[in-house]
């Protein structure tokens, strides 16, 4: 395993991560959260950078569970589409294991 170790920063604070990730990987993460601070930090009643950043893991956490509920709903509906698929198939064909 190889250990990056990556210049960032966000709202204007630099920091060093040491990660296992690739360095582009990492920017392209610490870009997204910059971007989500300065969203917040766009408000005139949010003036508190770590109430901002508070606020900003608030979203991107949102955009986490979203994006989850999303992908078990599509892959519900794959599984359905599966099981509709199977019984068009004949019985040899349908991947069944006798029991």
């Amino acid at each position: 395993m190889t250990v990056h170790s990556t210049r960032i920063r966000i709202v204007g604070e630099e920091y060093t991560i040491r990660s296992d990730v690739p360095p582009e990987h990492t920017k392209a993460i610490a870009a997204h959260v910059d971007a989500a601070i300065r969203r917040v930090l766009e408000s005139p009643a949010i003036t508190d950078p770590g109430k901002a950043a508070i606020l900003a893991a608030m979203s991107i956490t949102d955009e986490l569970f979203r994006e989850r509920a999303a992908q078990e709903a599509l892959s519900a509906e794959m599984r359905n589409l599966s099981g509709e698929l199977r019984r068009w198939l004949p019985p040899g064909k349908r991947g069944e294991t006798a029991g």
